[in-house]
C-alpha cells in the first residue's frame, strides 16, 4: 500500500488510514479481527483519542504484538499539564505500548499556550522529551483556530474535516498545510455519513497527494470497500465530477456537519442527527426514522427555550435554532407521507 509522507514528521503512512472512532460501538473480538485485517492489507496509520471509550484498549490488543509495524495517533482534551500528563500515561497504558507516534490536542477552544509551564503544551513537551511521544500535533473544527495553528509553528500536524464539501476556508488550510511542511490528517471525508459515493470521496482525496484520510470503518464490509478502492486507485473522471457537483449543489453551504460541539442542548435536542435530517431521510435507507422514537426525538425540537447556546457553540456559523426548525418541518412532511413504510 502506498504510503504518504505526514509532513515535517517524516512518518510514511497509508494513504487509506484508520478512523478508529467507530470501533468503540463493536465487541472486542469484531474490533481486534478487523483491525488485523486492515493492518494484514497493507493499513499502518491507526487514529484514536482517549475520548472515544474503550477504542485506545481494542486497538492496544489488537496490535501490541506489531507494535513497531504500525502509526498510532491519540488525543486528549485536557487543559492543563497535570490532566493531559494522566491522560498520556492512560493511553499508553490502554494502548499497550510504551510511545505514542502522534500525540493531539483534541479539539481546544483555543491553542494551547507553549509558555505556560503547568499548561497542556507543557505535558506533551515533558512526554516527547522522555520519548513517549515522537510528535505533538492538533485537532480542530474551528477555521480560523485552524490557520492559527498552521501559523504558530507549534505543531507538526492538523488534523481537520475535509471532504468535496468543504467551503474556500477549508481549502486554504489546506493549503496553508501543505506550505508549512505540516502534515495534514482529514477527518469526516464522508461528511459525518451525508455523502454515500466511497469512490467519488476517494478519488477526490486523491487530488491533494498531502493529504491523509482517516476513514472511520466499523464493519467488514467498509473495510472491504476501502482497501478495493486503494487497489484500483480511482482517479478524478467526468462522472466522479457530476457526483461531485451534485452533491455539492444539495448539500454544501448551510447544513450542519456532525460535529457536535454545539452539545449539550438544555432541552435535550440531538442536534447532530436532527438538523441534518433532510438529507438523512433522502440519502440512507429512511425506514430507521420512521419509528416512535424518532418522532419524538424530532419533536424535542419543539421544546428549544431559544438559549443561542448551540449557535454560540458552532463553528461554522450555523443559525442552528433556524435550521433546526425547518428541519422539524422537513420531517413532518415527509412523516406524513412515508411513516406506514416502516
Amino acid at each position: 500500500m502506498e504510503k504518504i509522507r505526514l509532513g515535517k514528521t517524516e512518518l510514511l503512512v497509508s494513504r487509506t488510514s484508520f478512523g478508529a472512532l467507530p470501533i468503540q460501538r463493536i465487541s472486542k473480538e469484531a474490533a481486534a479481527r478487523l483491525v488485523r485485517r486492515a493492518f494484514d492489507a497493507g493499513v499502518n496509520y491507526f487514529d484514536t483519542a482517549n475520548a472515544y471509550t474503550d477504542s485506545e484498549e481494542k486497538l492496544g490488543a489488537a496490535l501490541h504484538d506489531v507494535r513497531k509495524d504500525v502509526i498510532i495517533s491519540t488525543k486528549s482534551a485536557g487543559k492543563d499539564k497535570q490532566t493531559v500528563l494522566a491522560h498520556i500515561e492512560q493511553s499508553l497504558r490502554n494502548l499497550q505500548t510504551d510511545y505514542i507516534d502522534l500525540f493531539q490536542f483534541h479539539n481546544p477552544a483555543e491553542l494551547p499556550d507553549p509558555e505556560d509551564p503547568e499548561g497542556a503544551y507543557a505535558a506533551a513537551v515533558e512526554m516527547q522529551k522522555k520519548g513517549y511521544i515522537r510528535h505533538i500535533g492538533i485537532t480542530n473544527h474551528r477555521p480560523k483556530l485552524a490557520m492559527e495553528a498552521v501559523a504558530s509553528g507549534n505543531f507538526e500536524t492538523l488534523q481537520f474535516p475535509f471532504c468535496y464539501l468543504a467551503a474556500d476556508t477549508d481549502f486554504a488550510i489546506v493549503e496553508a498545510c501543505r506550505k508549512a511542511d505540516m502534515g495534514y490528517i482529514a477527518m469526516k471525508g464522508l461528511s459525518g455519513g451525508l455523502l454515500n459515493n466511497a469512490e467519488a470521496c476517494y478519488a477526490f482525496m486523491r487530488e491533494y497527494p498531502h493529504v491523509v484520510p482517516i476513514w472511520g470503518i466499523q464493519h467488514e464490509w467498509e473495510l472491504d470497500e476501502w482497501l478495493e478502492l486503494d487497489r484500483r486507485d480511482p482517479r478524478m473522471t467526468p462522472e466522479l465530477q457530476a457526483v461531485i457537483e451534485k452533491d455539492r449543489k444539495e448539500l454544501a453551504g448551510n447544513f450542519c456537519r456532525s460535529c457536535g460541539y454545539c452539545l449539550p442542548c438544555t432541552a435535550g435536542i440531538d442536534i447532530p442527527q436532527a438538523a441534518r435530517m433532510n438529507a438523512l431521510l433522502r440519502r440512507s435507507p429512511y425506514q430507521q426514522y420512521m419509528t416512535d422514537t424518532w418522532y419524538a426525538k424530532m419533536h424535542k425540537i419543539e421544546m428549544c427555550i431559544h438559549c443561542d447556546a448551540c449557535k454560540s457553540r458552532c463553528p461554522y456559523g450555523l443559525d442552528t435554532p433556524a435550521l433546526l426548525r425547518l428541519m422539524l418541518e422537513d420531517y413532518d412532511a415527509f412523516y406524513a407521507e412515508h411513516h406506514n413504510d416502516r
